[in-house]
């Protein structure tokens, strides 16, 4: 089956080359797409001339920054259009170690999994460096969604996974419509809606060292706004549907 690794990058020039390296190196077979947002640091270049020395790397060039979800919809089209069985999600920061890719592929490939998540919650995941109120804000926000949506996931939020193209083509990209985290709870929220089998892989979550994180409070209140209106419409829906 044919891996498509997709990258979404904003300013992330200190890291392409290192991580497309590393990428290559873990699983060699897999394609690479870099969705870059008009990036003003070259990261779009950059991750060309990588592409040209290394080989099955494609950068996808967009006119601006427009948020995570849609990158990662531009980046799944793409891959869906030129027949990739398994759709990777990372980030471009190394918060993500490539050395678990394999994991999260095979899972997919050989086993009777819809969406592989790399999750910090499930035992054996750990985020080192994290301060306690970090840690738990992040936890009892997974718990909310978990919660709200009736969704058996640890880490709805986590944005390391894989996804087998007929889970992707049965819910349909285009109903996918959040961005940032709301992006990551919406798939899995509709794999698992879709009766997709879903499987955390535990791995360490380590925060950037070179560059500066796009996450803001804004995204964060956007995902949690999201949960709380398709928690409450699924439930009217569920005492329509009782009458």
């Amino acid at each position: 089956m044919s891996a498509l690794v997709v990258l979404p990058t904003y300013q992330e020039a200190e890291n392409i080359r290192d991580v497309l390296t590393r990428v290559r190196t873990v699983v060699p077979e897999a394609s690479i797409l870099v969705v870059d947002d008009g990036s003003p640091d070259g990261t779009a270049d950059l991750a060309a001339e990588v592409a040209a020395e290394l080989g099955q790397i494609d950068v996808l060039r967009r006119a601006e920054k427009s948020g995570l979800g849609p990158a990662y919809r531009a980046g799944f089209t793409w891959g869906l259009e030129r027949g990739h069985d398994v759709l990777v999600e990372m980030d471009a920061d190394l918060s993500h170690d490539p050395e678990v890719l394999p994991l999260l592929i095979v899972a997919v490939t050989d086993g009777d999994v819809d969406l592989a998540i790399g999750s910090r919650y499930v035992p054996g995941g750990a985020v080192p460096g994290w301060p306690t109120n970090r840690r738990l804000l992040s936890q009892w926000g997974n718990r909310y969604i978990g919660l709200m949506l009736r969704m058996p996931v640890r880490d709805a939020t986590a944005g390391f996974r894989a996804y087998r193209r007929s889970i992707i083509e049965k819910i349909g990209l285009e109903r996918v419509r959040a961005d940032g985290y709301g992006f990551q709870i919406e798939m899995a929220y509709e794999v698992s809606k879709a009766g997709g089998t879903i499987l955390e892989i535990p791995i360490t979550f380590r925060d950037r060292i070179r560059g500066v994180s796009k996450m803001s409070p804004n995204i964060v209140t956007e995902a949690l706004v999201l949960v709380t209106r398709w928690g409450i419409r699924d439930r009217v829906n569920r005492i329509r549907r009782s009458r």
